[in-house]
């Protein structure tokens, strides 16, 4: 067996992959809610801030095919570790009485399937326009697919109930990663995590105002700049 593969089937292997990967992620959700949030300034900021993306051409390729490669991964060793939990114990606890979980770590696997969810619901709705009856997807435009996609009420609450989601998971998930990486010591009060706290805040927070200021009318659209190819 090479070594490789030794560590792939190990579980610290496993944590060390997903806690990677989730960092990933969260590196991706930073640059992409600090883009979205150009809207407020200039809702043609975020249509200039596409153009250059589409600008890189195979870079940007390149750079998705690398997160759709972490978010499988991610979620592939969540599957297998917790199928690994619980073959370790095929008969649960009569009563649980949790000593320093969060709601985070106890919403996890659920908050993760929900999130996957919403990745594609999220996919679909602003890259095809194919979720929302009567939303126009404007190519190359996204300030106007967002004035568009959020006219609705029900997919505007489903992306705030996504949003708090994702702030428990990443609340959790932040901080386990840099546990799995050594990068935190062990602490007297494993619940005071201010770093894992103010990620998950700023990026649900972020994610979540967008929709809500759209559909509330405190962002005025402004005409586009002219789509990139």
């Amino acid at each position: 067996m090479s070594r490789f593969a030794a560590f792939y089937r190990s579980t610290i292997g496993k944590k060390i992959i997903m806690a990677v990967s989730g960092l990933i992620g969260v590196a991706f959700l930073i640059s992409h809610v600090v883009s979205n949030l150009l809207i407020f300034s200039d809702p043609r900021h975020l249509d200039q801030y596409g153009a250059m993306l589409r600008s890189l051409g195979p870079l940007l390729w390149l750079a998705r095919i690398g997160l759709i490669v972490a978010v499988v991964l991610h979620v592939l060793m969540a599957v297998q570790l917790t199928a690994r939990k619980r073959a370790a114990r095929p008969v649960d606890y009569q009563k649980r009485s949790p000593q320093t979980s969060t709601w985070g770590s106890r919403t996890m696997f659920a908050g993760g399937l929900l999130l996957l969810a919403f990745i594609v619901f999220h996919l679909l709705h602003f890259t095809l326009g194919a979720v929302t009856p009567g939303f126009t997807f404007h190519e190359g435009l996204p300030s106007l697919n967002v004035f568009e996609g959020f006219r609705s009420w029900p997919v505007v609450a489903f992306y705030v109930v996504a949003m708090v989601f994702l702030g428990l998971h990443l609340y959790h998930g932040a901080w386990s990663s840099f546990r799995t990486m050594g990068a935190a010591a062990p602490s007297t009060n494993p619940l005071r995590r201010p770093l894992a706290m103010i990620v998950a805040i700023a990026i649900a927070l972020g994610f979540a105002i967008i929709p809500l200021a759209v559909r509330a009318g405190l962002v005025r659209q402004s005409p586009p700049v002219t789509a990139g190819r």
